[in-house]
């Protein structure tokens, strides 16, 4: 009966998760002095925040974030217990092969730095990369593609920069990729989502915000939608496929914003989120555990410790236009489902399966083309969730759905 009673459960958690708002939670403050410009990555399930400014000035200190206890834990600081001169802000942080990284940044006196540091949390060590391949520089951004870092763009002490690299861990090696699309700039916006990068808002002397994706295979940055908030310098941003979210920054009006907005990875719209319950605020961290995002800290003329998770809604649904053109059932599904569309298929149309990670898995699916639509039967080892996705013969979309696949 127990285990009856855990499947029911999931079934119907799963079916409300799909039609659920978007909430946040406020959770434990963040340990340690309030502070801004931090950095932040994940690490063995746990987030971790790395250096930033606190009111004495930059530190290098580090502190871990445990899910389970809602509670903060001291860590390593950057670079061990002999990293001295190594307190930073403005740094760049991310997560490849269950370490985190730290790199770039602006130290004390000013210093732009250009330095990388690795972080290995089975160990509780830190230690020092190759060098970043281009100039020291402060309010960078970074993404991680397939378990290579892109980190580009920021401010070093000529000025503004586009340029762009990439790292790979295993091998130690920084290597050149084609520069930015728009403009040089600052404390812009960087995430994944799926096999894509993304580069968005910022300052370069005005603020942008204007929303760029990097195709990794081309070597090539695409114009994508406009970010519709307003123009603004130092918001936060993830990615959760099929979605990415740019939230917080300071706007021109000196207003600092609290406001989220979502990103669609196939419809190319954006829709507006729930607003953070905390004030506004620029300069904060965030990162992503288990499809939930948490941020915290910034400044908004004080320095703040204050921190929060977000749960998403499955983005696809949001966009009428896209999910109209798709129905699928029963949801959650424990067998075989239908896709339905809102015209009858046609030869030609391509439908793609991905996972929550934005791996396309349709070979994990038969697939069965009917008057209705498609019918779907994942493989006995498939479970989860999933989108699909339904391209005309051109590679247009024609429509988007989610679908749920539960095992008894």
């Amino acid at each position: 009966m127990r285990k009856l009673y855990l499947v029911l459960l999931f079934l119907s958690a799963g079916a409300s998760l799909l039609n659920a708002q978007d909430y946040w939670i406020q959770l434990d403050s963040v340990k340690g002095s309030p502070r801004s410009v931090a950095s932040a990555f994940v690490a063995n399930g746990e987030g971790f925040i790395v250096a930033g400014l606190e009111s004495p000035g930059f530190t290098r200190r580090m502190y871990s974030y445990d899910l389970m206890q809602d509670d903060w834990d001291d860590e390593q600081s950057i670079g061990g217990l002999n990293g001295g001169g190594l307190s930073r802000g403005s740094a760049c942080g991310f997560s490849i092969g269950g370490k985190g990284y730290i790199c770039l940044g602006q130290g004390d006196n000013t210093n732009f730095l250009r330095d990388v540091w690795e972080y290995d949390p089975l160990l509780d060590v830190w230690s020092q990369k190759a060098d970043y391949a281009g100039s020291a520089r402060r309010g960078a951004v970074a993404f991680v593609i397939s378990d290579i870092a892109y980190v580009g763009t920021g401010e070093d002490i000529t000025g503004l920069r586009k340029d762009f690299y990439k790292f790979d861990p295993q091998t130690n090696l920084w290597g050149n990729v084609m520069d930015f699309g728009g403009t040089p700039r600052r404390q812009a916006v960087g995430f994944s989502i799926g096999n894509q990068g993304y580069v968005g808002t910022g300052d370069d002397g005005t603020l942008r915000n204007d929303f760029w994706q990097y195709q990794v295979f081309q070597n090539a940055w695409v114009q994508k939608a406009s970010f519709p908030g307003t123009p603004r310098s130092g918001a936060t941003g993830w990615g959760i496929f099929p979605d990415g979210y740019i939230a917080t920054g300071e706007d021109a009006g000196w207003n600092y914003c609290n406001d989220i907005w979502a990103y669609n990875y196939f419809t190319n719209q954006w829709v507006q989120r729930t607003s953070m319950p905390g004030t506004g605020r620029k300069h904060a961290i965030s990162f992503v555990v288990g499809n939930v995002a948490y941020v915290g800290t910034g400044y908004n003329g004080d320095l703040l410790d204050d921190f929060y998770s977000y749960q998403g809604i499955t983005g696809v649904n949001e966009h009428a236009s896209a999910s109209a053109a798709l129905q699928v059932f029963p949801l959650p599904a424990s067998g075989p489902f239908n896709l339905h569309t809102a015209n009858r298929p046609v030869s030609g149309d391509e439908l793609h399966v991905y996972d929550v990670n934005g791996r396309e898995v349709t070979s994990y699916f038969s697939i069965a083309m009917d008057s209705n639509g498609y019918t779907l039967i994942p493989a006995d080892h498939v479970s989860g969730n999933f989108t699909c996705v339904l391209l005309n013969a051109e590679s247009e979309l024609i429509g988007t759905a989610a679908a749920v696949v539960v095992k008894n």
